[in-house]
């Protein structure tokens, strides 16, 4: 069931969602070489509580940290770890925040140090990418809608568009509906109505978009191994449009 937002709701959610921003904020300042994810997932929980918020996903379906960390050809969900980032590292930086009943979900893509031209480009394209799903969000329009200008521009560029996992609602609950896949077709898929909020996270990766699963049964990673980067926000659907909610 998809559940439609009031006004007053999304006044709580945008609190929520300004908490993530905050987090990316002092994320952006923190990730360079040397630095371990294990020291950016404290940074970001005593950030979030310092808000009178908890983490969204630090014990979700037995989560057990407050980000989740992407690292080079990991494409989600892995955990933190003692290893220092390196120079020329990628780390996709997952953050949620639930407060007051509501929840704001937003990952981002940061280079650690200096990167190479082709790693930069693809996080540029993806991040336009994410732009131009935002763009699409919009009453009246459907979920293919958004989908299909994420895939378009992936392959335009040649890029792998990660197909399993996806975009989802969000609000009282981490993960609602509708599901709001990377990829689909011009006018299928649910009906997009004001009210409705969601993240959009494409994932782009410089070869195959095809994943596999580590041991731990979370670390997804590329199945040839190639670098994965992903840019997310939580938005909300208005009748002036879409509207950002993760932002500061």
């Amino acid at each position: 069931m998809i559940i439609l937002k009031t006004d007053d709701e999304l006044k709580q959610m945008r609190e929520a969602g300004r908490i993530v921003a905050e987090c990316h904020a002092l994320l952006a300042k923190a990730v360079k070489p040397g630095v371990t994810t294990m020291k950016l997932d404290q940074l970001v929980e005593e950030k979030i509580r310092s808000r009178g918020a908890t983490p969204s996903f630090k014990g979700h379906h037995g989560f057990p940290a407050s980000i989740c960390v992407a690292r080079n050809d990991v494409i989600c969900h892995s955990f933190p770890d003692s290893t220092p980032l390196l120079e020329g590292d990628v780390v996709t930086l997952d953050v949620g925040a639930h407060y007051k009943g509501f929840h704001g979900d937003s990952g981002w893509t940061y280079a650690v140090g200096e990167v190479s031209t082709k790693l930069r480009k693809l996080m540029e394209v993806c991040h336009q990418s994410l732009l131009l799903g935002i763009e699409q969000a919009r009453e009246g329009n459907r979920v293919g809608d958004i989908g299909h200008a994420i895939d378009t521009n992936a392959k335009r560029h040649g890029y792998g568009n990660v197909r399993d996992f996806t975009g989802h609602g969000v609000g009282r609950e981490l993960w609602e509906e509708p599901t709001v896949p990377n990829y689909g077709l011009k006018g299928k898929g649910t009906r997009l109505k004001n009210g409705m909020t969601i993240a959009i996270e494409p994932m782009f990766t410089l070869g195959d978009w095809r994943a596999v699963f580590d041991s731990d049964g979370w670390t997804a990673r590329t199945l040839d191994g190639s670098i994965c980067v992903q840019y997310e926000h939580t938005i909300a659907i208005t009748e002036n449009g879409p509207q950002l909610l993760t932002v500061l």
